[in-house]
């Protein structure tokens, strides 16, 4: 049974009742409406996305929405996780404008994820049911592209074959080596995927925060250090340097931020590394070779 067949007959669904939404990595996606109402259905063979998504729904709030995940359930093929769709444009999609328009209510989305009390969890690094998989954050630098089983099998005999070969990678993760004492042993919830359509905003502010499947325990800079890396991703952006906006940011709000530079350098370069394998596992040629050559970039800079 198809998964737009397992709506219509688990819902009881007409033909005009579902709409296409924009897929995730690891999952199929579906807009449905019922009761006047409209939903996410959301299908994949790994539940522990769902389950990561319905756990940090509990710390949904004003600053940080989070939508609830409504029912979760198996099918014949694996899992699927209903929940209310939210609204909003995409933050990928703003231009200059609108991006600076909406910092301020996105800092404050990351104010509230640094604020999630975490004592009654463990560990750092990818977490599944608050037990994270590492025992500190550097032991988690270290072990690059963590990945669950046949979420990135082969990625390395993947990249020797490759036109970019291993050469950048080990440069940078030589590079990144190097900064990992610098790296403050804390913990906080990171997101780690903010950007690939995965935050709403509407009327200039964060409307919803979706899919933490990426989620990780550890130093909250490393959100920024996402947002630093992909920025050549997005040309629009060029002009915005958000390692100062996030700065000037934590200043007005007394909140202090030690070695910042050697910080984001040493989590940019970590970043670089994971997209480097992940897109050599899914045989994304082009996007190894742009990753690479920002690897070395920022390892040389």
């Amino acid at each position: 049974m198809s998964e737009s067949d397992f709506l219509r007959e688990r819902y009881g669904l007409g033909p005009d009742d579902m709409f296409p939404l924009r897929p995730g990595e690891w999952s199929k996606v579906f807009g449905f409406r019922k009761g006047g109402v409209e939903y996410v259905a959301r299908f994949s063979k790994y539940r522990e996305d769902f389950d990561k998504d319905a756990h940090m729904a509990r710390y949904s709030s004003a600053a940080l929405p989070i939508p609830p995940i409504i029912e979760i359930g198996e099918t014949a093929d694996g899992y699927y996780a209903i929940s209310k769709r939210m609204t909003g444009g995409y933050l990928d999609d703003l231009d200059a404008d609108g991006m600076r328009r909406v910092l301020p209510s996105f800092w404050a989305a990351l104010d509230a994820m640094r604020d999630i009390d975490l004592s009654a969890h463990t560990g750092c690094g990818g977490w599944n049911d608050g037990r994270g998989r590492r025992a500190t954050w550097r032991d988690t630098l270290l072990t690059v592209h963590d990945h669950d089983p046949g979420r990135g099998d082969g990625w390395r005999e993947a990249l020797i074959r490759s036109p970019t070969g291993t050469g950048p990678y080990e440069a940078a993760l030589e590079r990144m080596r190097s900064l990992v004492d610098r790296c403050p042993e804390i913990r906080h919830v990171i997101h780690d995927d903010l950007l690939h359509f995965n935050v709403l905003v509407a009327h200039d502010r964060v409307s919803a925060v979706l899919d933490w499947g990426s989620s990780k325990y550890g130093d909250f800079l490393y959100d920024i250090a996402n947002l630093v890396f992909y920025k050549p991703w997005f040309p629009q952006w060029r002009n915005i340097d958000f390692a100062a906006e996030a700065l000037a940011h934590y200043d007005s709000i007394g909140l202090v931020v030690p070695q910042v530079a050697e910080r984001l350098k040493c989590y940019t370069l970590r970043i670089a590394l994971d997209g480097i394998a992940y897109s050599a596992f899914r045989k994304r040629w082009n996007e190894v070779e742009l990753r690479a050559r920002r690897a070395l970039e920022i390892a040389r800079g």
